[in-house]
């Protein structure tokens, strides 16, 4: 049977508000569990985010699923409103590092079949670098930093001296969009997680082609983006025409758009089998890795289902899509003890 990794899930420790409030009694994220120990809701300050149940924060209860979903390894990683951007330095280093290792924590006992992604301080880009290092050293199989940081894209030079240092360092880097572009106008149905979050990834992709910052990026870095890369595949033809037509779309960018394509990875979370054949043939079956935002509501709920079902996708793009390409990106061990765990 393929193996199954899932590279793109997402994981929020028990913290209460007392622990929160250490970061910022007002709004910091925490954990407020229901009784009955199976639901919960994630809180920022007295304000209720997100509804959420105990795979989120309960490793025994997550791996009882994946069984159920046949998966065999996941990757963890903070959901977003973790970060901590908004705050002081100091104070955002610290809590990453406490939420590191409460991740390192509830991968502890799972014989290898959780694994996970650090979060970093991005606002200050040297606490940022020092802690991706240091949280790759203990375990941690890379990184997930926010698609933008305040005003600041992936071009910004602050963001691609992080990048730069993740290429020198060896450490995989999954961006996530997050803090969602909406003037307003987005005020009902998830738009803002519907329309604007797949555009922050394409900006994000753009911006780091148009601007020439993946001249300024070593080439080793090894680099993702979620939810199928957003709007990407599907309106990389108008930003190719767009560089060969117009010299100001080209002023920065001294290659076509296309050529790029192998700088970077994207998972398959895009719910549709259309979709996923674009993505493909556009990235390439090496390129794509298995990702489904679980345990949230958005997220694919049979896991790899999209990938292993498709019509027109062969025996060996399923096979590298659904876990050999995620066990090549993450430089990950020989996995065969983990299934059988």
């Amino acid at each position: 049977m393929t193996l199954r990794i899932d590279m793109h899930s997402h994981f929020f420790p028990p913290i209460g508000r007392e622990e929160a409030a250490t970061l910022d009694a007002q709004h910091a994220p925490w954990l407020r569990i229901d009784a009955d120990g199976q639901r919960g809701m994630i809180m920022t300050g007295e304000r209720a985010f997100r509804p959420v149940y105990r795979a989120l924060w309960d490793p025994v209860a997550r791996l009882e699923e994946l069984d159920a979903l046949g998966v065999d390894v996941q990757l963890m990683c903070a959901t977003p409103v973790m970060f901590g951007y908004r705050y002081d330095a100091a104070g955002a280093h610290e809590w990453a590092m406490r939420m590191n290792d409460r991740a390192l924590e509830l991968c502890a006992a799972s014989h290898g079949r959780l694994m996970a992604l650090a979060q970093v301080p991005l606002q200050d880009v040297e606490l940022a670098c020092r802690e991706a290092t240091r949280a790759h050293r203990a375990g941690h199989r890379g990184v997930q930093i926010g698609n933008h940081l305040g005003p600041r894209d992936l071009d910004d030079e602050h963001l691609v001296t992080f990048l730069a240092h993740c290429a020198n360092d060896g450490i995989p880097v999954l961006v996530h969009p997050w803090d969602m572009m909406t003037d307003g106008r987005m005020k009902k149905w998830m738009l803002p997680w519907l329309v604007a979050m797949p555009a922050e990834t394409q900006l994000s992709m753009v911006s780091l082609i148009l601007s020439g910052a993946f001249e300024r990026v070593p080439k080793s870095l090894k680099l993702c983006f979620a939810h199928g890369g957003g709007s990407f595949a599907f309106l990389l033809g108008r930003v190719q025409n767009a560089w060969e037509q117009r010299d100001i779309v080209r002023e920065d960018c001294p290659n076509p758009p296309v050529s790029y394509l192998d700088r970077f990875y994207v998972d398959s979370a895009v719910f549709d089998p259309r979709a996923l054949k674009l993505l493909v043939d556009t990235m390439g079956e090496d390129r794509v890795m298995l990702g489904s935002d679980y345990p949230f509501p958005l997220g694919e709920q049979k896991i790899g289902d999209l990938v292993a079902n498709h019509a027109e996708l062969s025996a060996a793009a399923k096979a590298k899509i659904l876990g050999g390409n995620a066990q090549r990106f993450f430089d990950l061990p020989d996995l065969a003890s983990a299934r059988a765990a």
